[in-house]
Formats: C-alpha cells, structure tokens, sequence
C-alpha cells in the first residue's frame, strides 16, 4: 500500500532467537525514539523484560540507556497494541479453495498460523479464536489451531474458545462432553451459537454452568434480534466471572428505539460486553450489519470491535486489520477516534482477560507504532506500521508512496510533501 514517507530504520541489533529450549529469553532492552503520543508529546520510551521502563523527552533516554537495539519512530504515533477478540481461525483463508475447504489437521494449523501472522501485521498482539468442535471434525480443529498457537509464542498471544453446534435433545449430551474435552484440551473460553441450537435458552445455560465450573469466560454467537431471549441470557450471565462477551449483535440496531435502549440497560447492569463487527459478519450467524455502538456505550456497556471472517465464505474479502474496524466505527457511528481506537485496544484487551496498556512506565511492552501525527490521520493512512509484543519488534509494514513531477508553475510552488526514487514513466 501506498504511503508519504520513506521505509522506517531497522533496529541496530537483531531482535533475540529462541533459546535451545525453545523458550524464548528476555529481549533484549529497546529503545524507542522520538515517537509522538496521542497527547501531542514527542518522546522516547524504554523498553525492557517485556515492559515499559521508562518514558522520557525525546532524547532524554538515550545517554542513559543500556546498549541495545533502538528504532527511530520519528514520525510515528506510538499506541497500545490492538487485540483481536472474533477471529474464526480454522475456516480463516479458504475463500478461494477448489472444492471443499479441508478440515486436515495440517490445513487448519497452517490457515490458522496465516491467520493470526495477518493480524499480527496489522497490529494485533493478542487474538481470540473461535474454533467449532464436535460433528465431523470432533476436537481435530481445536487440536490444531491449539498447535498453532503454540509456534506463535513470543510472537502473539492465540486463545480459544470452543463452539459446539447443539448442546440440547438428544444430541446435546454428545455436545457437552466434547465441549468438556476441549476445555480439558486446553479451550480458554467456551462458547458458540445459541441461536442454531432448537433450545437457544437451554444451550445458553450449558454454557454459562460449564464455563462457572471450570472458570472460563463466556463467548457467544448471537444476532440479538430476540429481546426477550436476550434479557434472560442477560440476567443468567449477571456475575459469572471471568466475565461474558456477546456478538455480533447486528439485530439490535434493527429493533425499536425503546426496546434496543432497554436491552443495552440489561446489558450493562449483568456487566455483559458486546463485540461488533464492522468489517463484515461471520459464518456463525446470519444478519449481516454492525450493533447500535452508541447505544450501547451510552447505557455502559463495554462494547469492542473484532474481524469476523477473515477472507472465507463469509466474507471472501475480509482483511482482518483492527484499524479498519476503529476507521469504520469512527466514520460510520460517528465514534470519535478515541473511542474507536479503544474497541480495538483497550477494551478489547479487557474482553480476553489481558492487562492494560499504556504508554507509561510499568506497563506491558505491547505497543503499536503508525505512520502519522494524530490518531484520526492513523486511522485514515495507517499503511507503515511497527508492531512491538513483549518488548521487542515482531513485525513490520513499510510503504512508500512516489509522485510524477508536478508541472512547472504555481502548483509545483506549493511545498507539498513528495517522494520518489527518480522520474515514473
């Protein structure tokens, strides 16, 4: 993609390789140049062991810093990393397959470790993966998305959440000792689609008692066109930690005014959170669409914003960028940047159970470095991007964008920014 400035510097020094273990050691400290903050600040920032050490003015860290590798972020706008909580990472990349979309173990772990690389290009240090289990493919999927995750240590952080297809009649006690399997395999969350179950209310409350069992957080499918079904998953789910996401939720911009204000109420008061999806649906559910996110962040609910389907049958062209997601709640709602960017980040971290960041001393190095000046421009032109996870560089997209001359006259007196590397034919 294009960009107006040129390919960022390299780190000094290499970023650290595993150990012969195959754990990877404490990266080495970094340091982060002349980056701007969201406040209007120009700063340097210290990381090391996998945290913010320090956070000073521009050239105030460097005397003082231990040698290390350090990356020039002038011109950069330096964020907490964004997470992503809806990836479907066993279907994700199978849009333009000939013939049946192959649930071999290999395929899956290899779609699901593109996957979660595409997101982590994006900026997406953490990512919660919605894989089926039970039917034809059983715990095979889950098996192999759980490999995946596995490799990607060090460089993101890839969780569960197990999706059984019916958990009530006759087939749902098959359905709830797969879903007690995958826990047992190593699912973080338990979850699925209570709306393709013929006991929607049923399945929800399987889940909801086995998730209470075991600890694990809720995340379910839902279209939330049914209010009344929708307050009573809200009143079951009112406590339950460590806590219930819902999404995508696109049927309740289709209710009346009155009825959406009282579900988003409910919603808030069990302390439910609503992940939308601005990019596009998932195959999980059938409405297409984005959940009122004004609504329902004015009645208190902690609503975040994920991918859905990344280039599947879903939607073929799905790109899995968190700044789309933030771009389209910030154009589209009329979220301000801010508030956008936080469905994405912050909230979105607090949904997977992660901790907090912030571009202060003490936190985790999970930062997110774009091309430009103030978060509404990132938003717009995020093309050049340096993506940090636990203290040290982990990927990195640079784009140049090249001009023909301007012709002669007052419009090549202007002082526009131009960049080339000698005359385009």
């Amino acid at each position: 993609m294009p960009d107006s400035q040129p390919p960022p510097p390299r780190p000094s020094s290499p970023s650290p390789s595993a150990s012969p273990s195959g754990r990877s050691p404490d990266p080495a400290p970094l340091l982060l140049c002349g980056a701007r903050l969201t406040d209007g600040r120009t700063v340097d920032v210290r990381l090391g062991r996998g945290r913010i050490e320090a956070v000073g003015t521009a050239g105030s860290l460097a005397a003082g810093s231990p040698r290390g590798a350090r990356v020039d972020l002038s011109g950069y706008l330096l964020l907490p990393a964004p997470a992503e909580p809806h990836l479907h990472a066993d279907t994700a990349l199978s849009a333009d397959t000939d013939g049946p979309v192959s649930d071999a173990p290999h395929d899956i772990r290899r779609r699901a470790t593109e996957a979660a690389l595409l997101h982590l290009g994006h900026g997406a240090t953490a990512l919660r993966a919605h894989v089926r289990v039970g039917d034809v493919q059983g715990l095979g999927a889950l098996a192999a998305v759980l490999e995946a995750a596995r490799s990607l240590r060090g460089l993101a952080e890839l969780t569960t959440v197990a999706m059984p297809r019916v958990l009530t009649g006759p087939a749902g006690a098959e359905g709830l000792a797969i879903l007690r399997d995958a826990v047992l395999m190593g699912a973080s969350a338990v979850g699925g689609c209570p709306d393709l179950d013929p006991d929607p209310i049923g399945y929800a409350e399987t889940v909801l008692a086995l998730a209470s069992e075991y600890g694990r957080p809720v995340d379910l499918h839902t279209d939330a066109a049914d209010p009344a079904r929708l307050a009573r998953l809200a009143a079951m789910a009112g406590g339950l930690r460590p806590g219930v996401s819902l999404g995508p939720c696109a049927g309740l911009s289709a209710l009346p005014a009155e009825a959406a204000a009282r579900t988003a109420d409910q919603l808030a008061a069990a302390g439910v959170t609503v992940v939308c999806l601005p990019q596009g649906g998932c195959g999980a559910v059938e409405r297409r669409g984005t959940a009122p996110v004004r609504l329902l962040r004015a009645a208190g609910v902690r609503v975040t914003a994920g991918s859905g389907a990344l280039r599947d049958v879903s939607n073929p062209v799905g790109r899995g960028d968190p700044l789309e997601a933030a771009y389209r709640l910030a154009s589209r709602h009329g979220l301000r940047p801010e508030d956008a960017y936080d469905a994405v980040s912050t909230s979105a971290r607090a949904a997977l159970g992660l901790p907090e960041v912030r571009v202060e001393a003490g936190f985790p190095a999970d930062l997110l470095a774009v091309r430009g000046d103030r978060l509404a421009s990132a938003l717009s032109l995020a093309y050049s991007r340096i993506v940090i996870h636990a203290g040290r560089v982990v990927a990195r997209t640079s784009a140049v964008r090249e001009y023909c001359a301007l012709s002669e006259g007052p419009a090549s007196e202007l002082g526009l920014p131009r960049q080339g590397r000698g005359e385009l034919s």
